[in-house]
């Protein structure tokens, strides 16, 4: 049941909206009345010759001119579409909600995230030369709508002055992969965007299917890139994707890489939320532009909240958690706070008292940092002790006597799965299935977690590669675990993403990692760390049956011997710390 959540987040299965105009966007156009400009079936042609297609709403008897206010989405809706715009309008803008290439109107082929970097940019020098824009454009928006404004920024027009992205995607970094791992669990989404020129929801919402469809490719040990074979139905986006295990040139010329942030000299405000499952793209790019322009002008807005949710602020109950109620914002509100600051020289949102900003959950009260690295105060950092107490191995600050933890597991046997998706948040049962679990002793006084933990893993492995995630929980007090973060990567491109380097079987591997999720949360006293370690297999995921073949093409009758992991004590965790 946990996994299930995760389907529902990652397909964007809140995106069911009306597909054709019909009674509700007539009746929302008739109400509209004569006070705003509507045009519905704007057609924009690029230099290249691709025609997109767009929705503008103006307030009439606006005379002077505006900026431009740019909402780019795949999740093409007429009904949204004007309100989203009828939004933009009612701010004081000239909105305009541009759909992706081949949507709506549009009659060319869909390129899922291909051609975004060309297209925003078509539809913001078009708004430009508008005789009622000022010259100045801006975006906002969420997911795909964030990762389309990344992708504008790759060739920055100068008319683009700042973007809004919330939860923005990085393909190839968050999905449809993390880490070089594939996922299944946003398997439909490229039925659902690619199915028509709208969204195809019938598909999309089919969990029976993608339920039976998962576990049917688990159980049976085919390979993964015949997944589509057990659905029934072909998916040529998946077999492209699986052509590039690493993250290579086709995901690269996406959006902006490496020193493509350096000329990214435009003000951007990030909305995150600590358990947004692609967190780690939406957070990439805001250390990425840091890492190449250190004078950016980036700001972020993140508290507990999960994919959708950061996209409106949050909820009351997220995951079982009753959210702090400072914790619950108007995200909206304060991106339009925002674009007035940037675009009218109106004063800055109230919440950003400086480029970091974020929520400490449990205390009910927001933070304000120059810069991630002060979020925390100082790093813990704990060994993974081999010796036990109890039923768990100990989480040991300070250095501890070499020795190591064997693991055996039969990647053959598939009534056994890993798991460490955080659901529900807080569990009364052990969490981590046959995962190793470490425990820390109890906290003396109250500290919060601020921040990425770390780890510098070493272990011994059998196999030429294996996947596997490293999983952060609270243990309270009374025996209870709350799940704080995790981590998922495969072991043969730990050091570098692009380039994939196996393992020396019986060999010592050293596995670095950094990209784990963010999180601030206060533990009280009397509560205790806990990291779970643990080879990935499950539904959710490809199987690496470690022979250091193309994953994607490895079947069951690749596992042979069982995997044996030993983690060495050598290898340590490093904790970000706040004091209260």
């Amino acid at each position: 049941m946990k996994y299930l959540l995760l389907l529902l987040l990652l397909s964007g299965a809140s995106h069911c909206y009306a597909q054709y105009p019909g009674p509700v966007y007539d009746s929302l156009r008739t109400s509209m009345g004569n006070h705003y400009h509507i045009e519905d079936s704007i057609r924009i042609t690029s230099p290249q010759g691709i025609t997109l297609t767009a929705t503008l709403v103006r307030r009439t008897g606006l005379t002077e001119k505006v900026p431009g206010i740019l909402f780019y989405t795949i999740y093409t809706s007429p009904e949204r579409s004007l309100r989203e715009a009828k939004s933009m309008a009612d701010h004081g803008y000239v909105g305009i909600v541009a759909n992706a290439r081949g949507k709506y109107l549009g009659r060319d082929s869909i390129r899922l995230y291909e051609t975004e970097c060309e297209d925003a940019n078509t539809v913001i020098d078009w708004i430009s030369r508008q005789p009622w824009c000022n010259g100045a454009v801006a975006m906002y928006g969420g997911s795909y709508s964030g990762f389309a404004q990344w992708a504008a920024t790759k060739k920055l027009h100068p008319s683009l002055k700042t973007i809004v992205p919330y939860v923005a995607a990085i393909p190839g970094q968050g999905l449809p992969m993390e880490n070089n791992v594939f996922l299944t669990a946003n398997y439909q989404w490229a039925f659902y965007v690619t199915n028509n020129r709208f969204t195809d929801n019938i598909v999309n919402n089919d969990n029976d299917r993608w339920q039976r469809m998962r576990g049917r490719w688990y159980n049976s040990g085919a390979a993964f890139n015949r997944i589509d074979s057990i659905d029934g139905t072909p998916s040529p986006w998946l077999q492209q994707w699986l052509l590039h295990p690493g993250y290579d040139a086709y995901w690269q010329a996406m959006v902006p890489w490496q020193q493509d942030f350096a000329h990214i000299n435009i003000p951007v405000l990030t909305f995150e939320g600590y358990y947004d499952d692609g967190q780690v793209s939406g957070l990439e790019y805001l250390y990425s532009h840091y890492r190449y322009n250190p004078s950016a002008e980036h700001y972020l807005i993140i508290g507990p909240y999960d994919h959708f949710g950061t996209q409106t602020g949050g909820t009351a109950l997220l995951r079982g958690y009753k959210v702090d109620s400072a914790a619950l914002i108007n995200t909206r509100e304060i991106t339009f706070q925002w674009l007035d600051y940037i675009l009218k020289g109106a004063p800055k949102p109230a919440i950003l008292k400086d480029k970091i900003n974020f929520e400490v959950m449990g205390a009910n009260s927001w933070r304000h940092v120059p810069a991630i690295a002060k979020m925390h105060d100082s790093i813990w950092t704990f060994h993974l002790d081999p010796h036990r107490e109890k039923k768990f191995h100990r989480l040991t600050a300070g250095k501890t006597m070499k020795g190591s933890i064997k693991q055996i597991i039969n990647l053959a046997d598939k009534t056994q799965s890993s798991s460490y998706y955080p659901f529900p948040l807080e569990q009364t049962s052990f969490p981590g299935n046959g995962g190793l679990a470490f425990v820390s002793k109890p906290l003396q006084r109250n500290m919060i977690i601020s921040g990425a933990f770390a780890g510098n893993l070493y272990v011994k492995c059998n196999k030429k590669d294996f996947d596997f995630h490293v999983a952060l929980y609270e243990v309270k007090a009374d025996g209870s675990y709350f799940q704080l973060s995790y981590f998922l990567a495969r072991a043969s491109y730990i050091t570098d993403r692009t380039t994939r380097k196996l393992l020396t079987p019986g060999g010592i591997a050293h596995l670095p990692f950094d990209r784990s999720r963010m999180i601030s949360k206060l533990l009280p006293a009397g509560s205790s760390i806990m990291i779970v370690v643990d080879a990935d297999r499950n539904p959710f995921a490809q199987v690496n049956y470690g022979t250091g073949k193309d994953v994607s093409t490895e079947t069951v009758a690749d596992a042979g011997v069982p995997l044996v992991l030993e983690w060495l004590s050598e290898s340590t965790i490093a904790i970000p710390v706040l004091m209260p």
